[in-house]
């Protein structure tokens, strides 16, 4: 069993993929954040994929996928989800769960408010859905909403730098030294792309839109109720614990854990993510 590189041509952007497991197994969606790509996954997917069938997209401006002018693709997170639930449509995934990290959620949650029919259960692993969940190091870009100025806009450019990107791996775990640098050297290569940082500030501005939805994706749990694992770094510096707890609050089967590390949770707490997702998704779709 091996893990296949891929790419489907969505309204004429290539979107890369990595595909693993069998197809007749459940399929597991595994929907990347900020910075990175489905390579967050590369150690998390041979753990998976004897037993679920794995898709793992990578947005256009991001990963392997095309990065299309900004003139011609407009980057927000309806227009990225509208474009993952073409893909989904294309490969002709029917139902699955979906595993979302940090930009993961927008895009996840917005597939699951227009498909809930697909949705068999959801794993966030700092994919936030609450405001209390928002930590204080989002005031910057809070700033950049309420006064999008060019001098707000410019004041967020060192969070693209290669300095914060490693820190967002680093910060908040038990071992720094024992976290690949390989993660945010492939991520920092995206993000130096000509372009590629008015695509990301872009996104940070729009993000507040995805604050606005937050009633509409509760909403969703409340009436749909999908099982739903949270596995949450509780020392992540944008998304708190307290977005990991609210879950509780609308879900009746969401199974809880704090694990003690970052924003990255899978660079080092893979183990427990694995086997945490494998127990979850196999009793619930047994």
């Amino acid at each position: 069993m091996f893990i296949q590189y891929k790419s489907e041509e969505i309204d004429q952007i290539n979107v890369f993929y990595r595909e693993a497991g069998n197809r007749e197994n459940p399929t597991i969606l595994l929907l990347h954040g900020f910075p990175s790509s489905s390579h967050m996954f590369r150690n998390l997917i041979p753990k998976l994929m004897d037993e679920f069938h794995i898709i793992a997209p990578d947005y256009p401006g991001f990963g392997n996928s095309d990065q299309p002018d900004m003139a011609n693709f407009e980057y927000n997170f309806d227009n990225l989800a509208l474009t993952i639930d073409k893909f989904v449509k294309k490969i002709k995934l029917k139902t699955f769960s979906i595993y979302v990290h940090d930009y993961g959620a927008p895009i996840g949650f917005r597939l699951a408010v227009k498909h809930p029919e697909r949705i068999q259960a959801m794993i966030t692993q700092n994919g936030n859905a609450y405001e209390e969940g928002l930590m204080s190091a989002w005031d910057p870009i809070r700033t950049y909403w309420e006064n999008p100025s060019e001098e707000n806009k410019n004041s967020l450019r060192h969070l693209l730098k290669v300095d914060f990107t490693e820190y967002q791996y680093r910060d908040g775990t038990r071992k720094p030294e024992a976290i690949s640098p390989d993660a945010w050297n492939m991520d920092q290569f995206v993000l130096d792309r000509p372009g590629n940082d008015e695509i990301q500030l872009a996104l940070y501005y729009d993000y507040q839109n995805n604050v606005k939805q937050y009633p509409e994706w509760q909403d969703y749990f409340r009436t749909h109720q999908p099982p739903t694992l949270v596995a949450w770094g509780k020392n992540d510096m944008f998304f708190g614990p307290k977005g990991a707890l609210a879950f509780q609050n609308d879900l009746k089967d969401c199974d809880v854990h704090l694990l003690n590390t970052g924003h990255f949770p899978l660079e080092e707490e893979l183990e427990t993510s694995a086997h945490l997702i494998k127990q979850f998704l196999k009793d619930r779709l047994a």
